[in-house]
């Protein structure tokens, strides 16, 4: 989880509520790209290129509305799939598009690592997310 994420819950600024919370997105990246816990933005730079479905900003996410599972808080979003692409990608951001939420409307939630390049050639490539509980989901108060 991004720093900035962290101190933007804090305030208030992320809604992850399903169909009637914000809207978060998840972009694609290339191993040339460095990201940590101090990312605060989407950017361009060493995103993916356009292919399939993928375009640049990447894909818009459902939530999944938050929920509790002992002492823990967590939520999580549907798989996503981005078809007939031809992608390699390192990584992802998962990022808030909502004006108003945080201080932008490229606010950075979750970096993502994928260990090792991944690939797409004239197929799916297919974003699964793990099990959303307590133990697994991406994202997760303990």
């Amino acid at each position: 989880m991004c720093t900035s994420f962290k101190q933007e819950l804090l305030t208030g600024s992320h809604n992850f509520t399903n169909s009637t919370g914000d809207t978060f997105k998840l972009a694609l990246y290339t191993n040339s790209a460095t990201f940590d816990a101090s990312t605060t933005d989407y950017t361009a730079t060493n995103e993916v290129g356009d292919s399939g479905s993928y375009a640049a900003g990447g894909g818009t996410l459902t939530n999944v509305t938050p929920t509790t599972s002992g002492t823990t808080a967590l939520t999580d979003f549907a798989d996503l799939t981005f078809t007939s692409a031809t992608i390699t990608a390192r990584g992802a951001l998962i990022y808030n598009t909502t004006t108003g939420a945080g201080t932008g409307t490229t606010d950075t939630v979750v970096v993502l690592d994928f260990g090792s390049d991944k690939s797409s050639t004239a197929g799916d490539f297919q974003i699964v997310f793990p099990t959303a509980d307590a133990s697994n989901a991406i994202i997760r108060i303990a």
